[in-house]
C-alpha cells in the first residue's frame, strides 16, 4: 500500500497494512505499526516510531532534527503511541542528547494544521492543539489539556492534566491542571467545566476544584492557608492532591516552572 512516487529508506520497518501516499518521504530508522495512514508529501525524517493508527495528514513533518544548536547529530529519537491525528503541516522534532534524547507523544492526540511540538517534550494522551499552537523545547503536556488556536508555551513549562489554555495565550510558567489560562501574560479564569464534565467528573469533585480555584485565584489566598482550610470542610478528591503538589512544584521551580533547569 505504498504508492510508487514515495519515496522509502530501506531501513524503514513498516507494517502490511499502512498506507503510504503520493510523494510521500520516510526516511531510516522508521518504524510505523499496523493501521497508520501517510498521506501525500507528509515526511517521517528519521529515527521516529509510529505505535498503531496514527494517520499524517498532507505537509506534516514528523520526526526532523530538533532546532537546538546543542544539538551535534547524536542519535536521537521520537516515539509516538497509538490513535492520534497530526493535520496539515504539523511539525514535530526529535529530542537532544542533553535533553534525554528522546521526544515523545502518547495516544489519541489531535494536533491541528500548523502545530509545532519541539524537541524532548513529553505529551500525555488525549490532548488537543488547535491551529498554530506551538510548544517550546522540554514542555510537558499532562492528560487531556487542550490548546486554544495560536497559543505559544514556554521551554521548560508544564501545562497540567485537562488544563485548557486559551487562544492567543502566551504561556511563561507551569499552568495547573484542571483550570483554564488565558491572557499575556497568562493568568487563571475559572476551571475548565467544559473539559471536567467530558472527563465525568463527579459534580462533588468539580464543585471542589471551583472552590480551590476561587480560594487561590479570586480571594488570593496563601496555597497552604487555602488547603488547609478546604480539608477543615471535608476529604480532598484525589484530583485536589494532584492539584496541590502540582502548585507546591511550581512554586519551588524557577520562574514558575517547576522543570527549569
Amino acid at each position: 500500500m505504498i504508492h510508487p512516487t514515495a519515496v522509502v529508506d530501506p531501513s524503514a520497518e513498516i507494517a502490511s497494512d499502512v498506507e503510504v501516499g503520493p510523494y510521500a518521504c520516510v526516511g531510516p530508522q522508521v518504524t510505523i505499526a499496523a493501521g497508520c495512514k501517510v498521506m501525500q508529501h507528509a515526511s517521517i525524517v528519521a529515527n521516529t516510531v509510529l505505535g498503531n493508527d496514527n494517520v499524517i495528514y498532507p505537509g506534516a513533518v514528523i520526526g526532523a532534527d530538533p532546532q537546538d544548536k546543542k544539538y551535534k547529530g547524536e542519535e536521537v529519537w521520537l516515539n509516538v503511541g497509538s490513535g492520534n491525528t497530526f493535520r496539515e503541516h504539523v511539525t514535530i522534532n526529535r529530542g537532544t542528547g542533553l535533553g534525554g534524547g528522546e521526544t515523545r507523544i502518547g495516544d489519541r492526540c489531535l494536533l491541528m494544521a500548523g502545530s509545532h511540538v519541539a524537541h524532548d517534550c513529553l505529551l500525555g494522551n488525549d490532548i488537543i492543539m488547535a491551529n498554530s499552537v506551538l510548544l517550546g523545547g522540554h514542555v510537558v503536556v499532562e492528560d487531556q489539556a487542550g490548546f486554544g488556536g495560536l497559543s505559544a508555551v514556554h521551554h521548560y513549562a508544564t501545562v497540567g492534566r485537562l488544563a485548557f489554555v486559551g487562544g492567543m495565550t502566551r504561556i511563561t510558567t507551569d499552568s495547573p491542571p484542571f483550570l483554564m489560562v488565558e491572557g499575556n501574560p497568562s493568568r487563571v479564569r475559572a476551571i475548565n467545566r467544559v473539559g471536567l464534565k467530558r472527563a465525568s467528573f463527579s459534580d462533588d469533585t468539580i464543585m471542589w476544584l471551583k472552590e480551590a480555584q476561587r480560594l487561590l485565584y479570586n480571594n488570593n489566598m496563601i496555597r497552604s492557608e487555602a488547603f488547609a482550610l478546604l480539608e477543615q470542610r471535608g476529604p480532598v478528591p484525589d484530583e485536589g492532591l494532584h492539584l496541590r503538589a502540582f502548585l507546591r512544584s511550581m512554586e519551588n521551580g524557577r520562574q514558575g516552572r517547576s522543570r527549569q533547569p
